[in-house]
């Protein structure tokens, strides 16, 4: 469900034009996630579970200071939360009691991709599989550190095993899709991005990935669709609103055009592929637009 929304633009518009900004947001597309493995089939409920468990975590492990499940389980939450120097110090420590914790190496693989560490990511993936060559969230891991890389077909390969051990990981669909895109294989990533969705709606990025494939193919009003759909799902992305108003300054809806950039531009008004399309369209500083 829309409401009508409308937003007032401040500042003055120039820049690249319509070709350069649907490639630079191909270039932000793939290098996104849509979120991060699981730590294991045992631990994924888990990391839903609320900073405040950390407390009830610590001491698990002040009980059981031997423990590799929990100091595990507690860098998983950590990986969450962001604060990855201790969600590391937590894996290492697993590691250190248990050399053959297949999902520590990978999450601590996790960790390190997260820090753009990605020879230790993949040694750590490595390691994870050669403990158990059917750990679904290795593969995953790793064919993102492959497509990082540039490895298209180690990639793709990983993706299809991922997929293949594990047919309901929104991820890993999400990952592949990503990779088709960057091979300019748009219909291939459409179908998996459209997988990913059906699998886990409520997530923003899909849309805004596959709605940029579909600009790409010049399906440009199934981009519209999607990129609403982004929009409400994350409004301050400013990503979806450039790619928003690209959309509909190719259907012809310039108002609507002008306000997806102008939302854009309010969120950062440097942002050049914004700026661009606002002035194409005849953005007007201080006039007010409609978003919906």
């Amino acid at each position: 469900m829309t409401v009508a929304a409308f937003v007032t633009i401040a500042i003055a518009p120039n820049g690249p034009g319509r070709a350069l900004l649907l490639a630079a947001a191909l270039a932000l597309a793939s290098c996104a996630t849509l979120g991060n493995p699981p730590a294991s089939g045992a631990d994924t409920a888990l990391l839903a579970t609320s900073q405040s468990n950390l407390t009830s975590l610590g001491e698990v492990i002040e009980k059981h200071p031997d423990d590799p499940q929990a100091y595990n389980m507690r860098g998983a939450v950590y990986g969450e939360a962001g604060r990855d120097d201790l969600a590391l110090a937590d894996f290492n420590k697993a590691i250190g009691l248990d050399p053959n914790y297949a999902q520590a190496y990978a999450n601590r693989a996790l960790i390190y991709r997260k820090t753009a560490r990605l020879d230790l990511a993949l040694t750590d993936d490595n390691k994870a599989l050669a403990i158990d060559a059917n750990y679904a969230p290795a593969y995953l891991g790793r064919g993102i550190v492959y497509r990082e890389q540039g490895r298209a077909k180690e990639a793709l390969n990983d993706f299809n095993k991922a997929i293949a051990l594990k047919p309901d990981n929104a991820d890993a669909y999400y990952n592949r899709a990503l990779l088709y895109q960057s091979q300019r294989q748009h219909q291939f990533a459409v179908d998996d991005f459209s997988v990913a969705i059906g699998l886990q709606s409520d997530n923003a990025e899909p849309y805004v990935a596959r709605a940029l494939s579909y600009l790409a193919i010049g399906d440009d009003k199934s981009a519209a669709n999607d990129l609403d759909q982004a929009v409400q799902f994350d409004p301050r992305s400013l990503r979806a609103w450039t790619s928003r108003g690209l959309a509909y300054e190719r259907l012809g809806e310039t108002a609507k055009a002008a306000g997806s950039y102008a939302k854009a531009l309010n969120l950062n008004d440097k942002y050049e592929p914004a700026k661009a399309g606002f002035a194409r369209v005849g953005g007007k500083i201080g006039q007010t637009y409609p978003t919906f």
